[in-house]
């Protein structure tokens, strides 16, 4: 039977175990973690969904800022006014890809413009109501609206979209990204 020393077992663990000398210290307060946005606010825009270049047919989110535009007013001022509202962000989804992002390889799936549109939402999640059939619609195009839709009403949270159109409804689904 072989002996072993205990002390020649110590050495290695304390040498191990010493660390370097440098000496531990609490925890030390600098301030808040660094935050960023990465969409806008709602007063100043949306997100869109277009589809990605190919090979991919994915959903990219492009940041559109709201335009302004010269809306009537009831004492015909004719006042500058941001357009805001989650149908605005339907109708810029139907006019498309802009010329960058045009240039960047995106593209959309949804038929032309003349889309009318209306976005709203109840108990049941949220409502797109289309002068269009939405049953002919590829999976991607739905999921273009689905996405965007629920970005514009609900800043992105988990919530159920129906796509009602001229030929019926679709849905409820959710937004997959």
């Amino acid at each position: 039977m072989r002996r072993v020393r205990l002390p020649g077992l110590l050495l290695p663990l304390v040498v191990a175990t010493g660390g370097c000398g440098i000496q531990a210290t609490d925890v030390v307060e600098v301030g808040d973690p660094a935050t960023v946005e990465v969409a806008p606010g709602r007063e100043q825009g949306t997100l869109l969904y277009f589809v990605s270049p190919p090979p991919g047919k994915r959903l990219m989110p492009v940041v559109r800022p709201f335009d302004l535009t010269v809306h009537d007013t009831p004492d015909g001022t004719g006042a500058m006014r941001a357009w805001r509202g989650p149908d605005k962000a339907i109708a810029m989804l139907f006019n498309g890809p802009d010329e960058n992002e045009t240039a960047a390889g995106l593209r959309t799936e949804l038929p032309d413009a003349g889309a009318v549109s209306s976005l709203s939402l109840g108990p049941d999640g949220v409502l797109v109501r289309l002068s269009t059939p939405v049953k002919e619609l590829s999976a991607i195009a739905r999921r273009q609206l689905i996405c965007t839709s629920a970005q514009a009403l609900t800043s992105g949270r988990a919530v159920a979209v129906r796509l009602t159109g001229v030929d019926g409804t679709l849905g409820p689904e959710h937004c997959s990204l």
